[in-house]
């Protein structure tokens, strides 16, 4: 198993990202940060990244929007996606699953429990 999987992470909270980018870069893997739904299309279509961890709530183009459109496109439906969501966003949660998202996770999180999240989808997806 290569440890050298690409990770494109997507949330408007520089913060956040910054958190998620340094915890999964210590584990090996590539990773990529934008802040917006449109930059998250674009990034996901030029890398083809294995797994995309996609906050909800974004500026413009929303993660369900991203979600709807990168599973509607050959080139990036196989993408194993964790949708970051809000408290609260239960509805949201549904409709991301149901639009082909593969795990979720509220905010505020452990980085150890994204991390788990990750490793495990990955397994799954080479299973």
């Amino acid at each position: 198993m290569g440890m050298h999987e690409a990770i494109l992470v997507v949330d408007d909270e520089p913060d956040i990202l910054e958190l998620v980018k340094y915890n999964l870069a210590k584990e090996g893997y590539r990773v990529e940060c934008v802040q917006s739904g449109e930059d998250a299309i674009s990034r996901a279509r030029s890398i083809i990244p294995d797994l995309i961890v996609l906050d909800l709530m974004l500026p413009g183009i929303d993660g369900l929007e991203v979600c709807k459109r990168l599973k509607a496109d050959a080139r990036t439906a196989h993408i194993a996606i964790i949708m970051l969501t809000a408290k609260g966003e239960d509805a949201d949660v549904v409709t991301g699953l149901e639009l082909g998202a593969d795990d979720y996770i509220t905010k505020p999180f452990s980085p150890r429990v994204l991390l788990a999240r990750v490793k495990a989808l990955l397994r799954r997806r080479e299973a």
